[in-house]
């Protein structure tokens, strides 16, 4: 029997990633359903072959739905996860998957109470190409030891894709190193195997965007776990001259080698994204991994059904997404313009 899943609230279109994965993996969406009206007929066109629930409850009442994924409004993520675990269902969601510790709090207890899964969609890891080559070549000890990770996540805000008014309202998201930095945090803690972590320094601020005076466009972290440390770089400030929303690159330094990550674009010239550079004794080495396969969902559809972890461990997901909430708290603001 196939997966069963609905899709609950559309406010990023990282709804459409959630959805695509799985159905790729032969799972059935069976419900959808959003509170804004508005939001719906761009999901209805893509997914024709769903029913629209009439209320949130009525998919919740559905003992055959094993899975709710969601992009809603990341302050309301965390409720709606709670609501769908304690209605037997396990629940995945787009990054950030909190907005404060006290949600992070509550999702464990009920976590632990019902024994549900909350997911947490770490796009920058489990669906890119030249990440997972990363993770593979790593965990072959292709560099030795990961000492060390340095990681960038700038965006583009403004000419890139229409953002909802939430975006530049740092309450609704948690600022910008819960929501852009937990992806670099999650990937610290995966390559340096890392089960627990500190941040060691942070920083937050509004460097151009004064028009926005709840949002930050800038945010740097430094994290340390007992074998390895980190830093962090994420900002809105990609000019519109480049020819993509965001120069995302991750630097992995071990003992016996480096690697460096072109995720998005490759200034050099090369074309597409999906860029590796390898450094060891023999040499220097570059990799093609635009055909590299993300084994992810089929990991979560399985790890559903037979209650494994070896798509992302719920531990892990939750360390990350408190690092991340530390960070924004402990920042040092950044003065402005």
């Amino acid at each position: 029997m196939s997966l069963r899943f609905a899709a609950v609230g559309f406010a990023h279109n990282h709804i459409f990633n959630q959805v695509d994965m799985l159905l790729r993996e032969g799972a059935e969406l069976v419900w959808y359903w959003d509170r804004v009206p508005d939001r719906l007929p761009e999901f209805v066109s893509r997914y024709p072959q769903a029913r629209l629930a009439r209320t949130l409850d009525e998919i919740l009442d559905d003992g055959t739905v094993q899975l709710i994924v969601s992009a809603d409004v990341p302050a309301e993520r965390a409720p709606l996860g709670i609501r769908a675990m304690l209605h037997g269902k396990d629940f995945s969601t787009a990054k950030p998957g909190f907005i404060s510790l006290a949600q992070l709090d509550e999702v464990r207890r009920v976590h632990t109470l019902t024994g549900r899964r909350y997911f947490v969609h770490f796009g920058e890891r489990i669906e890119s190409a030249v990440t997972v080559r990363a993770g593979e070549l790593a965990r072959a000890g292709a560099i030795g030891r990961v000492v060390q990770t340095t990681g960038f996540g700038p965006h583009r805000l403004l000419g890139h894709i229409p953002r909802a008014a939430w975006t530049y309202d740092a309450e609704q998201h948690g600022g910008i190193l819960n929501d852009l930095a937990s992806h670099q945090i999650d990937q610290f803690l995966f390559f340096t195997g890392s089960q627990s972590a500190e941040i060691a320094s942070a920083h937050v601020g509004n460097v151009k965007f004064a028009q926005f005076p709840r949002f930050q466009d800038y945010g740097d972290l430094t994290i340390r776990s007992p074998n390895a440390v980190g830093f962090v770089r994420v900002d809105w400030l990609t000019p519109e001259g480049l020819a993509t929303w965001g120069d995302v690159r991750l630097f992995l330094l071990g003992t016996e080698g480096y690697i460096e990550l072109r995720k998005n674009i490759d200034l050099a010239g090369r074309p597409g994204k999906d860029h590796l550079f390898l450094v060891d004794a023999r040499g220097t080495h570059y990799i093609d991994c635009a055909n590299v396969a993300t084994p992810y969902g089929a990991q979560l559809v399985a790890d559903i059904r037979d209650r494994t972890e070896t798509a992302i461990g719920q531990a892990h997901t939750f360390i990350a997404c408190e690092l991340a909430l530390k960070a924004q708290a402990m920042a040092v603001q950044l003065g402005g313009q």
